[in-house]
């Protein structure tokens, strides 16, 4: 009760005698913190605002104008041409204004009139270059003159240092490709996956579509233009073993971002980065919504089946790591048992939405049940403390890494909430991941947050010689709070067979993580090809020797160069790639097959830029299908377009902040990337990230349910295509015996 009564700021008993009314000075002395800290944040956000919303000029910029027109008036001259003396006659607070506080007024008002235009001019003019491209097709390390006058007026314009959100009211809308255009790509990449027949037929549909439907759904869709996953913890080390102080480090990393990401101090490289406030809730049918909570103070911790709140600020300040971590043990130290139905109550999350929209309205719509889930779910973000020890360790490091990723994409399909947009997962051991819903993100936006997260964990917040955190712990700390539960037997029969359906999904994956150490981008580098290009035809090969054909491969491309803009499908799987794989596996010379790999390498990179540049094929044609289902219309062409199978779905994580890791000095520190789940039942995932100049890391996922799919030998197969990929393209080794023979046929000449 006395913990309890902390959080009360005030209480008051009727009694015969009047009310007692008992005042708490230290809970109203939080009350007056956290308030404080919430106007601080208020005006940050409102600095913010302003700073970006006059970008690219400053707000500075607005006094430097005002004081030069009146500078330019005090020599009697009229850089308005009279604007200023019409703006004074319409004053309408002229008559209790003198003519020289008139004049001031109304020069002040055409000054920032004048600003405004100036920034609307600045702006439209650096959203005209940022719409140019041209530099993206040039060749590596030849720019033109054009490109190089580009650049600079960039700089000019782009002026001072920008935050998050600067670039926002500048970046250029994505463009609405021509329906004939798209329709042409679309056939190009599907002639070398279908039959003769197959192929005619399509072109027929095509036709029909380009020349009816199509030119309408395009009306409508340039109308509406004009308006409107899972990361690991690093390979090689842990930095403590220690589950809570890990812990402690990591949720602190987090504030650390989200105070950044609120302060807008990120650099913008991902301006739709809002990881730490978001969630999904399901709606009584398919659909589902979007939620943005704003500031949350605390996390919901999962524990052998237990729910807590864990408040990470107090006294209007952030919790350091090690009292942080006095919290988190305070958790694992809980001896209470799960209420009844409380321990699997996060599998409703992880099967079919419709019986969990259902669950939701019938049994979490009211009482205590309500509460504690809008605790959850206005939590920042949620953490499970798992009993399990994962990481690359033991007499089976592979295996264990193997079982470590399958870990975090699912767990026990319990312990994670899966309608949160993260859960942080922290073992035994003092490993940890992150399991991410893909949604409303695109994956680089969570790695950007798991490499800042990772390095500020381990490089500058640090640990202990003992492994604990490092600081102190405050004395008036509350204890975390245990949410409870009234979860009735027809609910309880519901979370079983919400479990029973996400266990049978979580069974069936098949994932295999490969770390290859033997080369990586240097080595692909002095080949003089892209390194994504390279991965991504190895790939190509790679599933040609596991299935003896070619398929449809989905890799992701980003298109943020645009405003709102998310991902677009590169289509991997071309007649150059598949000519070039035909070759080397037919025993052409390598001659022949060098030129062809160049010959698709440079078709993949052509694609790739198409991509980013508003030029891809999937987003038009599925905006396109959007439409057609508003209007009711049938499109037998998309229709058949939109029904294909990714059988091969790639996308590369890239590392970002490569400024934050130190491979020389810390070759030990090398993040093992993220991966999915296959995309295809009878098809494999994969997600593959860089790592320096010398390793490429691998998730790659299928399902045990199709006997042609198998993770460890697909593994292998793309293992040993990067390798003789590597050794067709890397340059010719001198044979020592034939420059000894010219060496000796050169000394005879001179004699």
């Amino acid at each position: 009760m006395a913990e309890a009564h902390q959080a009360v700021a005030f209480q008051f008993t009727i009694t015969p005698e009047g009310i007692d009314l008992q005042l708490s000075h230290q809970a109203l002395r939080q009350v007056y913190l956290s308030g404080l800290r919430s106007w601080k944040k208020r005006v940050t956000r409102l600095k913010n605002n302003v700073i970006t919303g006059v970008y690219p000029a400053s707000p500075s910029s607005w006094l430097f104008v005002v004081i030069a027109i009146l500078a330019t008036m005090y020599t009697r001259s009229d850089p308005s041409m009279g604007l200023i003396a019409k703006i004074q006659e319409h004053l309408p607070v002229s008559d209790s204004l003198s003519v020289q506080c008139r004049t001031v007024v109304s020069a002040v008002l055409f000054s920032t009139l004048l600003w405004l235009l100036l920034i609307f001019t600045m702006r439209l003019c650096l959203k005209q270059l940022l719409s140019y491209h041209g530099w993206m097709y040039e060749q590596h390390g030849k720019v033109s003159n054009t490109t190089k006058i580009w650049a600079a007026m960039v700089r000019i314009f782009s002026g001072r240092q920008p935050l998050l959100y600067s670039y926002q009211g500048s970046l250029p809308n994505l463009p609405v490709p021509a329906v004939k255009d798209t329709v042409k790509r679309y056939m190009e990449s599907a002639r070398l996956l279908m039959s003769d027949s197959e192929y005619e037929r399509m072109t027929t549909l095509a036709k029909e579509f380009e020349s009816s439907l199509g030119n309408r759904l395009q009306w409508y869709l340039k109308l509406k233009a004009m308006w409107a996953s899972i990361s690991d913890d690093f390979l090689y080390v842990t930095p403590t073993p220690i589950q809570a102080a890990r812990a402690g480090n990591t949720l602190h990393a987090c504030l650390l971002y989200r105070r950044k990401l609120n302060r807008e101090e990120i650099k913008p490289v991902s301006p739709h980065c809002s990881a730490d406030r978001c969630h999904w809730v399901r709606g009584e049918t398919s659909h589902y919504s979007l939620i943005h909570w704003q500031d949350s103070e605390y996390v919901a911790v999962f524990h052998r089946g237990r729910y807590f709140r864990l408040w990470l600020y107090h006294a209007g300040r952030m919790l350091s790591p090690r009292e942080i971590e006095h919290q988190i043990q305070h958790i694992l130290d809980d001896p209470s048992l799960p209420a009844t139905g409380e321990a699997k109550l996060a599998a409703l999350t992880a099967g079919d939405r419709i019986p969990w929209a259902q669950a939701r309205k019938e049994f979490f719509s009211s009482g205590v049940n309500k509460r504690s889930l809008d605790c959850i779910e206005k939590a920042a973000f949620f953490v499970a403390l798992d009993d399990d020890e994962q990481g690359m360790m033991g007499d089976d490091p592979a295996g264990n890494l193997d079982r470590y990723a399958k870990s975090l994409l699912h767990g026990k399909c319990y312990d994670r909430w899966f309608d949160k947009s993260f859960t942080v997962v922290l073992y035994k051991n003092g490993k940890n991941g992150l399991n991410a819903e893909h949604s409303w993100a695109d994956a680089p936006i969570m790695a950007h947050v798991w490499e800042y997260v990772m390095t500020t964990d381990c490089f500058q917040l640090g640990y202990t010689e003992e492994g604990h955190c490092k600081g102190d712990v405050a004395s008036s700390l509350p204890p975390p709070t245990r949410l409870t539960w009234d979860i009735p037997a027809e609910c309880q029969e519901r979370i079983e067979r919400s479990l029973a359906v996400a266990q049978t999904l979580a069974d069936d994956v098949d994932f295999h993580v490969l770390p290859i150490q033997d080369f990586g981008k240097g080595s692909i580098k002095k080949c003089k090809i892209s390194p994504d290009a390279f991965i991504q035809i190895a790939l190509q090969l790679a599933y040609y020797r596991n299935r003896g054909s070619f398929t449809l491969t989905y890799e992701a491309s980003m298109t943020r160069l645009f405003r709102e803009g998310r991902t677009e499908t590169v289509r991997s799987c071309t007649s150059e790639s598949c000519t070039f794989v035909r070759a080397l596996e037919g025993g052409e010379s390598k001659e022949v097959c060098r030129h062809l790999f160049r010959t698709a390498a440079e078709k993949h990179q052509h694609l790739y830029r198409m991509a980013m540049t508003g030029g891809g094929i999937d987003r038009h044609l599925f905006c396109l299908y959007i439409v057609s289902k508003y209007l009711g219309e049938e499109s037998p062409f998309l229709k058949e377009v939109l029904s294909e199978t990714w059988r091969l779905s790639t996308s590369q994580t890239p590392l970002q902040q490569v400024e934050l890791f130190d491979f020389v000095n810390h070759p030990d520190y090398t993040t093992c990337g993220g991966g999915f789940g296959p995309v295809a039942d009878d098809g494999y995932g994969v997600s593959y990230i860089i790592i320096g100049e010398n390793m490429i890391n691998l998730h790659i996922s299928c399902k045990h349910s199709c006997p042609q799919t198998d993770s460890h030998k697909f593994g292998a197969d793309i293992k040993k295509a990067l390798m003789d990929l590597l050794e067709l393209m890397s340059p010719e080794k001198p044979d020592p015996s034939k420059a000894e023979q010219n060496h000796s046929k050169n000394s005879k000449k001179d004699l």
